[in-house]
């Protein structure tokens, strides 16, 4: 696979000529996205919820929200389009149809036979699929992060959302433009920076009217330990409207299960170790998953907790970034014989004459693959106010998500409120001492509320159990449900800070013996500082002191170890954040 190894997936291009063709030029692309960072910073530096500030950034969400829909969506599949997968738009939409999901991106990898002929072709059966299928299919991108990872590049459809699409492909994609693997700190520098002008760029193409809407995830963030801590934020700053979070947990989650698995594979394909432009920082541990989920998002006290410990919303996701499903029966069709295929001796070559593969044939044996179908194993819930391309993309901003691995869980609902002031701080009856009726006004995941120094504030859990088996034939059963929370600080003043030392468990509900819809209660007492709280739980079948130790974490997730690694037998899920402003 391309996407992971040093491998050239390029070919030589005049990328600014058909940057002219298709009406962009690099040099006003480039102004357009240092005017647009400069806006960008300006609006980071605004914090939320930290001591002593007011302001807020464009996604606060503060309030009740309108009656929300959860959809089941994957922002993260290929298709025969890109130069490592095999399936037809029309086999990967009809797995999605028959495991319950309600949305799809397709993000093919960027390279430049992918722009010639692939995104073109590719809308129009995307299109076609549009008009006889009750799915939300958003054409996207697997975006080559200059001097990172990979990055899923979604785009609302609409006229110009495909030629916008090639022409951030075309000036920003880091392999594209050779922007890999920097050879010194000032080439690394100049590269990080122009990551943070391309998600300018792209929140100016939004804002300007030219596409509705846009947003971008950072893909299996520590895989390669070449995404740093102070990368993620820049990426955040440079428009927190744009760049809404990370997968929480890669695809790839049938890997050490495959047809062909070895005793070492890990979810994920989390297998690596650190390189020469891996940041430093990182321990050899966060080169592996933890119950499945990246380090950065499994760690209790870890690298997303000292994000969320910022103030700042930036969110977490999964999805199955499907190229290659476990022990299926396809394998890639044949190429046409003769002229130009007999003279190209690689795959990739032979992919890029169309930039899209054969279609596959149905082999009747099982052939290798590390992915799951969309939601057969990896789901991303997303809250939604209109069932709408633009009401996806919005709750995805708004952070109104929460992820299960194995369908854990069929549904949940957070709801967190300041409770009535009065006598015993919100824990009885009084006359409000003149602050009036503050309670009632809550927030959901994502969302934020207000306190008075010294109330309550109460957290509502609602979970309905799932009531039916996964494909694996289990039916999953919720062992315990976390309430992790931690303080919000402010700005670090170290860009690479990787921990928040007071985010912790606050509460485990045994859930053991559980069933139907039920709820969880638990009330934060006398609060007096800005803090936020989020929640995670899993089937208990492989848990331990988490990375930080017992008293931070008594149940989290385990590294895998070799033979670890059935995705089935060590589920769990994780929802987005409640920020609770205190003043």
């Amino acid at each position: 696979m391309c996407d992971n190894t040093g491998a050239d997936c390029s070919q030589p291009h005049d990328a600014d000529a058909e940057l002219a063709r298709l009406g962009f030029s690099r040099r006003s692309m480039l102004r357009t996205a240092g005017i647009a960072l400069a806006a960008g910073a300006v609006v980071s530096a605004e914090v939320i919820g930290a001591p002593a500030a007011t302001a807020s950034v464009p996604s606060r969400n503060k309030g009740d929200d309108a009656q929300l829909t959860w959809l089941v969506g994957d922002h993260h599949v290929h298709t025969q389009y890109s130069h490592d997968a095999k399936y037809r738009v029309a086999q990967q939409l009809d797995a999605a149809q028959r495991y319950g999901v309600d949305w799809l991106a397709f993000t093919e990898h960027s390279n430049f036979a992918h722009g010639d002929k692939g995104v073109f072709a590719e809308l129009e059966q995307i299109q076609q699929e549009r008009d006889s299928r009750q799915l939300l299919i958003f054409q996207g991108l697997e975006w080559y992060i200059p001097a990172a990872e990979h990055g899923s590049v979604l785009i609302a459809p609409g006229p110009e959302s495909a030629r916008v699409l090639r022409a951030f492909e075309l000036a920003w994609d880091g392999r594209l433009n050779r922007w890999e693997r920097p050879a010194n700190a000032a080439q690394a520098a100049e590269w990080e920076r122009r990551a943070a002008e391309a998600i300018a760029w792209l929140g100016a193409q939004k804002r300007s009217g030219v596409i509705e809407d846009a947003v971008v995830l950072a893909n299996h963030p520590l895989r390669l330990g070449i995404d740093s801590p102070h990368e993620l934020r820049a990426w955040r700053d440079a428009d927190p409207e744009i760049m809404v979070g990370m997968e929480g947990a890669p695809g790839a989650q049938g890997c050490a299960i495959s047809q062909n698995t070895s005793p070492g594979d890990q979810r994920g394909e989390y297998v690596n170790s650190p390189r020469a432009d891996s940041w430093p920082g990182f321990p050899a541990d966060a080169y592996r998953p933890y119950g499945g989920f990246d380090w950065a998002t499994a760690t209790v006290g870890g690298l997303w907790d000292a994000m969320l410990a910022e103030g700042k919303p930036f969110w977490i996701t999964s999805n199955s970034d499907n190229h290659l499903t476990v022990k299926d029966t396809w394998a890639i069709g044949a190429y046409p014989a003769g002229e130009p295929y007999s003279n190209l001796s690689s795959e990739f070559d032979k992919w890029s004459v169309l930039g899209k593969r054969p279609d596959p044939v149905d082999t009747g044996v099982p052939q290798g693959g590390s992915d799951f179908w969309p939601g057969q194993f990896s789901r991303l819930h997303t809250g939604v106010t209109t069932r709408s391309y633009g009401g996806v993309l919005e709750a995805m901003r708004r952070g109104r998500m929460w992820v299960d691995h194995g369908h854990l869980l069929q549904g949940f609902d957070v709801r967190v409120q300041a409770t009535m002031p009065g006598k015993g701080r919100g824990r009885g009856n009084g006359n409000g001492h003149g602050w009036g009726n503050a309670a009632g006004i809550g927030a959901t995941l994502g969302g934020r509320v207000e306190a008075r120094r010294g109330q309550d504030v109460e957290v509502t859990i609602t979970v309905t159990a799932t009531d039916y088996a996964n494909s694996a034939g289990i039916r999953p059963q919720l062992a315990h449900v976390d309430v992790i929370a931690g303080p919000v600080t402010g700005p670090s003043a170290d860009p690479d800070a990787v921990r928040a030392p007071e985010t912790r468990v606050v509460k485990q509900f045994d859930t053991t013996t559980r069933g139907g819809t039920y709820t969880l209660t638990y009330v934060f007492e006398d609060v007096d500082r800005p803090f936020y709280v989020r929640f995670r739980g899993s089937d208990g079948k492989r848990h331990g002191a988490g990375y930080h130790g017992a008293a931070v974490d008594p149940a989290g997730p385990l590294r895998h170890g070799n033979g670890e690694g059935d995705p089935w037998q060590d589920t769990w899920f994780y929802a987005n954040p409640v920020f609770v402003d205190v003043r």
